[in-house]
């Protein structure tokens, strides 16, 4: 049963490893397409805002790419992991309440019981897009290899043994590339208005 809020015409689910691209992907369709049309929906949004609640922490800087976040990021992971073992849809029911564009970014796709839920709520509608980058595209975003965090099920779940409607590359890749990638996408005969 798909939760309150408008029925999509089409819904993207990004994934990618952390500092790939997936914010950039999703900000830059949102721009071409406007916010009439086109949401971003973050998984991570509810799961920080709950978990901030809960730990009394500042809701604000566990949204920011900050030293912040980090600090708690682990503890975060498990936290997240336990509510959706209770309640594999819990996050994604909340992201989506209210929500009435016809086009749904999902800019945070991280496991597999995220794609589930969406193409048993919303089915044939929903494709994944993988956004890749190199390590070095990465580093130079600022990523840093973490210990029990680059490695853990938040930030490989999803690509592994996984197949993927779409992949694109907004790093290294000229301007004109990217775009070609995306309006392949977007011409792909789905219907989403």
């Amino acid at each position: 049963m798909a939760p309150l809020g408008g029925v999509p015409g089409l819904v993207l689910l990004f994934s990618g490893k952390r500092k790939s691209g997936k914010d950039f992907v999703t900000e830059a369709l949102q721009s071409r397409l406007g916010a009439d049309v086109c949401a971003i929906l973050r998984l991570s949004g509810p799961l920080k805002e709950q978990y901030a609640q809960e730990h009394g922490l500042d809701f604000q800087r566990l949204m920011d790419a900050s030293t912040y976040k980090e600090a708690y990021r682990s503890d975060m992971i498990c936290w997240g992991e336990e509510k959706r073992q209770a309640d594999p849809g819990f996050f994604c029911r909340k992201i989506v309440e209210g929500v009435c564009q016809p086009v749904w970014l999902v800019s945070d796709t991280r496991r597999v019981s995220d794609i589930q839920w969406f193409q048993e709520a919303y089915g044939a509608v929903t494709q994944t897009v993988r956004v890749v980058a190199t390590e070095e595209s990465r580093q130079q975003r600022g990523w840093v290899f973490t210990p029990g965090v680059g490695w853990s099920s938040t930030c490989h779940e999803v690509s592994i043994g996984e197949s993927h409607c779409w992949y694109v590359s907004p790093a290294g890749c000229p301007a004109s590339i990217f775009w070609g990638d995306l309006v392949l996408l977007f011409s792909s005969g789905q219907v989403w208005m």
